[in-house]
């Protein structure tokens, strides 16, 4: 369980909560209630493919996360513009730890704009901080 200072910081940062396993799981857990996990879950996808380093694996990665969350119709498919897909669609000719960045970042905002207002709001976080 987080400290109650580190568990406070997240009310301004996401990226402080992404990096605290508690609170990665606590947010996920959150949006899993709201029926929105597909950000995080594509956000934490992510972070595991730029960690990738055989060209063969990396591959292998950026074809499962564009059939889970890019392509139209995706399982669990991610809220970006066409503008955005495009560019994803176009790195992922020659996959590189740069090819979800784009679609990242802009998941990333999304949530930072959207879900962590919500999530500081909800109990489970209250419940955190109490």
């Amino acid at each position: 369980r987080p400290s109650l200072e580190e568990a406070l910081q997240w009310r301004d940062s996401l990226e402080k909560l992404l990096q605290n396993p508690y609170g990665l799981a606590s947010f996920h857990s959150f949006l899993r209630s709201e029926f929105s996990e597909e950000n995080i879950e594509f956000w934490v996808a992510c972070e595991d493919y730029k960690k990738t380093k055989s060209p063969m694996k990396m591959a292998e990665k950026a074809k499962k996360i564009y059939e889970e969350f890019i392509q139209t119709e995706a399982p669990k498919e991610v809220n970006i513009d066409h503008f955005t897909k495009a560019v994803t669609m176009k790195n992922l000719v020659e996959p590189s730890p740069s090819s979800f960045d784009t679609a990242q970042k802009r998941i990333f905002a999304l949530m930072e704009k959207d879900s962590l207002p919500r999530f500081v709001r909800s109990e489970f976080y209250q419940e955190l901080i109490k």
